[in-house]
């Protein structure tokens, strides 16, 4: 090799580290996440369903009445709009969910929450006035549900699906407050 061509290779190599090394002490690139992304699935039979979120944690602040404000739309997590595919039709509260992937949102109260399941997906949860991005002409389904008050404490939020009474759902969990949505 000619000795200009090492010096250039040389150079390259010198900016690519110093570019990796500005990324590592100068942003969060490479920190993990505070939220982190999960995804939680289900399967029976033929029944498939899938949720996607992210998964703030509680940190010592106040989530429901403070951080999460009662009785708004909330985006069900953080960051990405949370997902909640079925490949299935399924029945909740007597209403029917067609199959088909939603958005996931929810109106977190004192005694009882309002679950969305809306068919636009959305890029993020929320906008640049970290207002939720929510279109209500999408809504296919909405259903209300009881916020149940827990005796410990859930640091981080977490959803899961519960079937171990045969009678499956859709929970929801943070800080001292739990959610079920009945599906059939």
């Amino acid at each position: 090799m000619n000795l200009l061509l090492k010096r250039i290779i040389l150079l390259l190599i010198l900016v690519a580290l110093g570019i990796l090394v500005h990324l590592y002490f100068n942003t969060e690139t490479f920190k993990p996440r505070l939220s982190p992304k999960d995804t939680v699935e289900f399967k029976l039979n033929d029944l498939k369903l899938e949720v996607f979120y992210n998964r703030p944690s509680k940190r010592e602040r106040l989530i429901f009445g403070g951080l999460v404000p009662f009785n708004q739309v909330w985006r069900t997590g953080a960051n990405e709009a949370t997902t909640f595919e079925t490949n299935q039709e399924l029945k909740i509260n007597g209403d029917i969910l067609p199959a088909g992937l939603y958005t996931l949102w929810t109106i977190p109260g004192e005694e009882q929450w309002t679950v969305i399941f809306n068919s636009k997906q959305y890029p993020w949860g929320v906008d640049e006035a970290m207002k939720p991005m929510r279109e209500p002409d999408y809504d296919v389904l909405e259903v209300q549900v009881p916020a149940l008050v827990l005796d410990t404490v859930v640091e981080q939020f977490t959803i899961a699906f519960d079937n171990s009474t045969d009678n499956l759902s859709l929970t929801m969990a943070w800080d001292k407050t739990k959610i079920a949505v009945p599906l059939k």
